[in-house]
């Protein structure tokens, strides 16, 4: 098949390929001089390349555009349905370093711009950057199109004011921030410097430590007076509310002058160190045990079945519960040294009913506490001294002796009381006693009187309750535990 005839063009050199009928390809390399104009077949089977120099222009294919002015030589060869050409450049700074004339992927020299709109991959093999062109990044990546980009992508002289003028802004932003920061951080002043101008005030900035120590030291000095340790009581009594200062407080033997001020004349005394006593303890295993090791116990058991003073019995009262709660080594020794014969007397004499619902509250909490031990409320797994917890519970005969005792008899006293709190823990309190007391409510006629008289007074007050659209969940849980009671008792 003869080759088609070249078109004349004036300014281009034409490179196309042509592709027979068989397997046979060739290609036709027009190139142009000042002399003459040629064109020179190449067939796959016989040779698959050859070199010769190009002049400036634009290289023009039937798959794109490349521009040439840049290059020196160049080598074109056929491979498979690829034609492509490569070249060195005459300026090796400027963009274009390789013209590639096809859609297949070529290998991108590094650190030279990709034409916008072009497909690049990342040979995992040979490690090079490829990159495909198509027919208009080809067009547009001409030395004619590179010039309008360029043109293009620089700023006008409007554009480069209104740049300046947004970085003038941020710049005002930017300095407004650390100035509003600045003028925060001047309005505070370090611990050094508030120590210097303490120190010239005379007032001296103390840790807890320090303090609880000043206080200590105070408290024992003999010139204090009455009203002096009541205030350094009272600071004291805020100051162990945190687990580390109470046992600060103890390893400084502050433990000992508490257990002192228990046994003061000055029921004031009294009642401030057991107040103090009580918070120190709440919840902090490590003073309980230094408390039981110290006698507190029995100090606490004397003091409160000889204050004369409410608000002595009370204080006490609140240091006792705080020193037996969760900690079964001390409830033992508590029934043992007759604690439960206090408490029994407490009950009978007093009348207000303020004592005698926080008694059975304590006890109610001693009985439901045990009860979830052996009930498996701690995870043994999360909870790894739950076997010796439940080792030590085992040792508290506390239900037992209650029913030795006779409070299956004094708790339904309570339920005399006019106050609907002192009936709900009173109610609490005889389902928890149940167990080892069925047989002491069943033969008490007064309680089963009592719980009937009670059910329908609070089944009275929620009925008007409903009527008056108002809350009445309260009493309908009353009600519930007068009928779990009811039941047992059957």
């Amino acid at each position: 098949m003869p080759p088609p005839t070249p078109a004349a063009v004036s300014r281009y050199l034409n490179i196309t390929r042509y592709t027979s009928r068989g397997q046979q390809r060739e290609v036709c390399v027009l190139y142009r001089s000042s002399k003459k104009r040629s064109c020179t077949w190449t067939n796959e089977n016989r040779r698959k390349s050859r070199s010769f120099r190009m002049s400036a222009g634009t290289v023009r294919t039937g798959e794109g555009i490349a521009s040439a002015s840049l290059l020196r030589y160049c080598r074109c060869h056929h491979e498979a349905d690829t034609l492509s050409c490569r070249g060195n450049l005459l300026h090796p700074g400027r963009p274009l370093g390789a013209a590639l004339l096809s859609h297949s992927q070529h290998s991108w020299p590094q650190g030279q711009a990709v034409p916008q709109g072009s497909h690049v991959r990342l040979n995992l093999q040979t490690g090079e950057r490829e990159v495909r062109l198509g027919e208009e990044q080809l067009k547009y990546w001409t030395e004619e199109h590179r010039e309008e980009e360029a043109l293009r992508s620089s700023f006008n002289p409007d554009e480069l004011k209104r740049a300046m003028k947004k970085i003038k802004e941020d710049w005002k932003l930017a300095s407004k921030d650390t100035e509003q920061k600045d003028s925060v951080a001047s309005k505070f002043r370090t611990m050094e410097e508030l120590k210097k101008d303490m120190a010239q005030l005379d007032l001296l900035l103390e840790t807890d430590v320090q303090i609880m120590r000043r206080l200590l030291e105070q408290f024992n000095s003999s010139n204090s007076t009455s009203e002096q340790r009541l205030s350094i009581l009272t600071e004291l009594e805020y100051l162990v509310h945190q687990v580390d200062n109470a046992q600060t407080l103890c390893s400084m033997g502050g433990l000992q002058f508490l257990l002192e001020g228990l046994n003061s004349s000055d029921f004031r005394l009294q009642e401030s160190s057991a107040f103090v006593l009580g918070s120190a303890l709440a919840s902090n295993p490590a003073v309980q045990v230094e408390a039981v090791e110290n006698g507190a116990l029995q100090t606490l058991l004397t003091t409160l079945a000889t204050a004369q003073q409410l608000r002595v019995q009370k204080k006490v009262l609140f240091a006792v519960a705080s020193l037996l709660r969760h900690f079964p080594y001390a409830q033992r020794h508590f029934l043992t040294h007759g604690g439960l014969q206090v408490l029994s007397e407490l009950f009978r004499t007093d009348n207000s009913g303020i004592l005698r619902t926080r008694i059975v509250t304590m006890l109610y909490d001693m009985i439901t506490e045990k009860e979830l031990i052996f009930q498996g409320g701690l995870d043994p797994v999360l909870d790894a001294s739950h076997d010796e917890r439940r080792r030590q519970y085992s040792k508290v005969s506390l239900q037992e002796e209650l029913l030795e005792k006779g409070w299956c008899i004094l708790v339904p006293q309570l339920l005399e009381s006019s106050e609907n709190d002192y009936r709900e823990k009173a109610l609490q309190a005889l389902l928890a006693m149940a167990p080892v007391c069925l047989d002491q409510y069943r033969s008490d006629g007064s309680l089963q009187a009592s719980l009937h008289s009670l059910k329908q007074e609070y089944q009275d007050m929620i009925q008007s309750e409903i009527i008056l659209a108002e809350e009445n969940s309260y009493f309908e849980e009353i009600v519930e535990l007068i009928d779990a009671l009811q039941v047992k008792m059957k």
